[in-house]
């Protein structure tokens, strides 16, 4: 899942549900009791007393046209929009109990043992920023609504036949079976939009459209609303003082800055050096050669830039090179296979990553959902009756990455990649790769960042010692969104965040109906019967270790069909930012925790020179 709930607490408040009802329940976790108690004030990493003021900017990567987020298909948002929108309920960032979540728009929550539906109830508090209460019917327009124009909802909630109101502050959501132990924790992520406006006028008096691109400031229910939009270029927020959720548990200590601002950069090196001249305050580092060699500049060295590494414990990765399988080449697993063979990692580890990042060899790289070794008799009784689905290797041979470095080592996994393109009828033929037909193997690669040429470049090189073009093909954020989500791209890299508690999602991820559906997650478009099988054991595990054991043998069935050339990620986040701020003196455990819970620190920016 993307966050969990499982495990709930009684409310101490309100008369007992009757007997044969669930009873109403907050603050939940995955895999035993959560940390805060009903009644809590605030998480324990927040500072309850910081100063509010001040302002941080951001900035991002690309472009966008739209500030309606939720459209999968169409346009490409602004994150920045994201502060102005809430969930019935919000995770904690410090739970070793994993994905624990608590009330926000939901005061609280209950559903049967047999999960066969759940029910939430609304705060009677909670307000749109125009001061109109949020209903019940805004949370079911909002999941009907979401689910036909969010790819990734659509396929979240694919189990969820129905919502409706079961009471003045009520809604049900009836499951199309029981067993289903994560619906109703995901449910608690649905984020809730305003009907009564999306339904209206906008200043000209044209009808809004949640299914059409807009430059509006959106309305939502959150702490910040958005003032300013400038297309493609920059985002302004401010916090709303009047906002409904300010002294709740959850909000105490948080939203502490009175501005947000987000500038959008074309060129990553422009971006750089924007943030060199203090443009802007807070950057992750996404590029190992920069963070060893780009900060070295005055301000750094003065104290006026502040550096720092924060371990990745919340989430693993996958980040690949993806070829698109609905291409008649990249069906055959020897050519995704031979594919990786001529993918050096070693050598671009040593010469251009500085050693900061490590090989990906799972789907849930970083975590202890990661297969290893051969599969125990757990996994075997999951892996045996999907036998004549499943390569052999499943059951065999450990998944490895080829292993490069060295000039012998090139060579030899350059040959084996040869030998395994012949054995799927491609030879070189007059230096290039081609078939049976005399066609040549070519390969154009996507992408919308500069940042991936430091490797695809190394890469083509070592295509085209067997006789393979690789062209690398730059466009701008919006001509690769529309070609990504439509599935007409050759070669492309994606990503893909695992969270501890792996659950619905991996349908939209993996499963078979999501690789035709435009604008799916299902970018390399797996469809594998074995695959489709291990997800539905994920999402079915009753409990946690038959969750781990179920996402071996997923990882396992993903793996040994090479349908990925995998990538690199650092277990660390790298983040640098002008010295301005305070935070508390421990930061959260899964997350460094910007914007929510640092703040303005106007005698440390003084200090430092760096008062505005």
């Amino acid at each position: 899942m993307i966050t969990a709930l499982a495990v709930l607490l009684p409310l101490l408040a309100g008369a007992p549900a009757r007997a044969e009802e669930p009873e109403w329940r907050m603050a939940t976790a995955l895999g035993g009791e959560p940390r805060y108690p009903a009644g809590f004030t605030h998480f324990d990493y927040v500072n309850p007393d910081a100063p509010k003021g001040g302002e941080a900017r951001f900035g991002v990567e690309g472009t966008f046209d739209s500030t309606n987020v939720f459209l999968g298909t169409k346009g490409t948002p602004a994150a920045a929009v994201a502060p102005t929108y809430e969930t019935l309920f919000t995770p904690s960032l410090d739970e070793v109990n994993i994905s624990a979540a608590y009330p926000q728009l939901a005061e609280a929550v209950r559903y049967p043992s047999d999960f066969a539906w759940a029910e939430f109830r609304l705060n009677s508090a909670a307000r749109w920023q125009d001061g109109e209460p949020v209903t019940v019917d805004d949370v079911v327009w909002s999941f009907d609504t979401l689910k036909e124009i969010y790819p990734l909802f659509s396929s979240y909630y694919s189990h969820v036949v129905k919502a409706e109101p079961a009471g003045e502050r009520v809604i049900r959501f009836t499951f199309d079976a029981p067993g289903n132990r994560e619906l109703p924790s995901i449910l608690g992520q649905l984020y809730v939009l305003p009907k009564h406006w999306w339904q209206g006028t906008d200043a000209s008096g044209k009808p809004r459209n949640i299914r059409e691109t807009t430059l509006e400031p959106p309305l939502g229910s959150g702490p910040y609303k958005v003032t300013a939009v400038d297309p493609g270029r920059r985002v302004s927020l401010v916090r709303d003082p009047n906002y409904w959720g300010a002294k709740l548990p959850v909000s105490i200590g948080t939203n502490n800055f009175d501005r947000l601002t987000y500038d959008y950069y074309l060129d990553p090196t422009v971006m750089m050096e924007a943030f060199k001249a203090d443009k802007y305050d807070f950057r992750a580092e996404r590029s190992a050669k920069m963070w060893a060699t780009g900060y070295d500049f005055p301000a750094k060295t003065e104290g006026k830039v502040v550096t720092m590494t924060f371990p990745r414990n919340a989430s693993g990765v996958m980040q690949a090179l993806i070829p698109n399988l609905r291409l008649p080449k990249y069906q055959d697993a020897r050519i995704r296979r031979a594919l990786n063979l001529a993918f050096d990692y070693e050598t671009l580890k040593r010469t251009v990553f500085f050693d900061l990042y490590d090989r990906i060899d799972s789907y849930f790289f970083g975590t202890e959902l990661a297969a290893k070794g051969l599969p125990g008799p757990d996994e075997l009784a999951l892996l045996e009756p999907l036998k004549d689905k499943l390569p052999p290797a499943v059951f065999t041979t450990p998944y490895a990455n080829p292993q490069g470095g060295t000039s012998e080592a090139v060579r030899d996994n350059l040959r084996q990649a040869v030998a395994l393109f012949a054995e799927a009828g491609w030879t070189i033929q007059n230096g290039k790769m081609r078939n049976a037909k005399g066609e040549p193997f070519r390969i154009e690669y996507l992408t919308y960042s500069q940042l991936d040429e430091r490797y695809i470049a190394p890469y083509a090189k070592s295509l085209a010692r067997i006789g393979i073009d690789l062209d690398y093909r730059l466009v701008d954020d919006a001509q690769y969104q529309n070609r990504v989500r439509s599935f007409d791209f050759d070669m492309t890299v994606d990503v893909w965040g695992e969270t501890l508690s792996p659950g619905n999602e991996q349908r939209e991820f993996w499963g078979s109906k999501a690789a035709d559906r435009p604008g799916s997650r299902n970018t390399a478009g797996i469809k594998d019967a074995a695959v489709d099988a291990l997800i539905d054991k994920v999402i079915y595990a009753g409990d946690r270790a038959a969750l781990v054991t179920a996402t071996h043998a997923l990882d396992r069935a993903l793996l040994a069909g090479n349908y990925l050339i995998p990538l690199f990620y650092s277990k660390d986040s790298f983040y640098a930012y002008w010295n301005r701020f305070g935070h508390p003196a421990t930061l959260p455990k899964y997350s460094v925790g910007f914007p929510d819970i640092w703040w303005y620190d106007a005698t440390g920016a003084a200090a430092a020179g760096l008062s505005r």
